[in-house]
């Protein structure tokens, strides 16, 4: 792909920098490459500077895009009613996102798994069936590198499996994935989007440029998913149905206890559920289909039978934290959403349970969520800026509910309410910005408090 003219990359985020850094270095002598963003700081001014070094222009604090761009690169964290996006948007040039140009500098194979929840275990669990089967891959967008680190520099015989956002995928144009996987859509980032509507919308965009010859993956257990079956088969493309109960003659499935892939008359049959690793239905469901994915992508059935019995939780996503008083903890701080935290709610049977939820809302309700717990849970602890928001959703006595400030408090409190046998799992249902930078340092934190409090239980 040909980088001329002036090329604007917004945001000075991993994605942005990674954008900047690849167009400077790739473009002709003549190609001004500028980046802005509406933040500044002394972590952003040492990242403008790294760019200025290598003469790319940087402007911080900014609201407006400079007129006369050829092409505009946002990073994801930038939404569609902010200043400067729509500032960019006015400048009549392209605007894409950085999985978009990853995609056009790229001669590998693409295999996208996005959706609301489990996107991540999915993908990772995609490459290590790849990789057991001895298939060259990279895990790139949401997770691992940025994709314009990575994609210019792998050749045909190289899998890149990406992990896509509804962000990125909003601003596709050509991106155009081998094979696709879509696991659920259930109501999240309305604040961003908009409306359910667009957020599905978006989340379809993986399969815009899929036709005969590519495969879709997608989870009929889900309504969101499911809506899309007959859109996308009718494109030409084959789809895998993913579901829970028996499968269908295209489709992977559970009999009897074991996961299995089914097309026409033959039928692969995996692992048991039992053997999994990683806790619950939803992850099941995940692993329905990332096996499906990977045989379509060229595994055979005997290293993906392999790969499922020796992948292991990723961090944040029900990850096993600790164990304090004869209570053991989770820490699942990728549950941003209330549809994340029903998931979680399925995967330790009848245990007794204690729920951590809280940070930051993106415009979701939480009544069906409060519903669910009350009925599942021993306790809930609510923390952080939603904490008190969640609360009014219960209705009053419907459990016990403790209101702490932050996620310390919060791990203190489900301390003093724990018994030996019980799960304390931090699933928040929220975002983490209203004490951290991401959910990744909340999961940390969790980690290290579950850990302080072994220690002094163990004194």
């Amino acid at each position: 792909m040909p980088l001329e003219g002036h090329i604007v990359v917004l945001g000075l985020g991993r994605s942005g920098m990674a954008a900047a850094q690849h167009i400077a270095a790739h473009a002709d002598a003549d190609v001004r490459v500028s980046v802005y963003d509406a933040a500044y700081g002394p972590a952003l001014e040492e990242r403008a500077q790294l760019l200025r070094s290598a003469g790319i222009e940087v402007e911080l604090g900014a609201s407006d895009v400079a007129s006369g761009a050829a092409l505009v690169v946002a990073s994801p964290g930038i939404p569609p009613a902010s200043p400067l996006m729509r500032s960019a948007l006015c400048t009549g040039a392209p605007v894409i996102s950085e999985i978009e140009l990853a995609y056009r500098v790229s001669r590998s194979p693409w295999l996208a798994v996005t959706g609301t929840n489990g996107k991540t275990t999915t993908t990772m669990l995609v490459a290590h069936l790849l990789r057991t089967a001895g298939i060259p891959c990279e895990t790139v967008g949401n997770i691992g590198d940025p994709a314009i680190g990575i994609a210019g520099d792998t050749g045909e015989a190289t899998v890149l499996v990406t992990e896509v956002s509804s962000f990125q995928l909003a601003l596709t144009e050509r991106f155009h994935p081998h094979v696709s996987v879509l696991l659920n859509v259930t109501p999240d980032h309305i604040d961003w989007h908009g409306s359910l509507e667009a957020y599905a919308r978006d989340k379809g965009r993986v399969f815009a440029n899929q036709g005969p010859g590519d495969v879709a993956v997608i989870d009929i257990d889900d309504p969101g998913a499911a809506a899309f079956v007959e859109p996308v088969a009718g494109q030409g493309v084959r789809v895998i149905r993913v579901s829970l109960g028996a499968p269908c003659d295209d489709g992977a499935g559970v009999i009897g206890g074991r996961l299995v892939v089914r097309r026409g008359d033959r039928e692969t049959v995996l692992v048991a559920a039992d053997e999994l690793a990683i806790r619950g239905e939803h992850n099941v469901s995940n692993a329905l289909a990332a096996s499906a994915a990977a045989l379509a992508a060229g595994a055979d059935p005997d290293s993906v039978r392999e790969g499922l019995r020796t992948f292991r939780p990723v961090a944040h996503r029900l990850e096993p934290v600790g164990e304090v008083g004869g209570a053991e903890y989770f820490n699942d701080s990728k549950a941003t959403n209330p549809d994340a935290v029903l998931k979680a709610l399925t995967a330790f049977d009848d245990r007794p349970l204690i729920v951590l939820l809280g940070g930051r809302n993106k415009g979701n309700d939480f009544r069906g969520l409060a519903e669910a717990v009350a009925a599942r849970c021993r306790a809930a602890v609510l923390f952080g800026e939603a904490g008190p928001q969640i609360a009014r959703a219960f209705p009053e006595g419907s459990l016990p509910l403790v209101v702490a400030g932050d996620l310390a408090a919060a791990t203190d409190a489900a301390n003093d309410l724990a018994r030996p046998g019980d799960v304390v799992v931090l699933s928040p249902a929220c975002a983490s910005f209203d004490e951290f930078s991401s959910y990744e340092e909340r999961g940390e934190r969790f980690r290290d408090l579950v850990s302080m409090l072994a220690e002094k239980d163990g004194e």
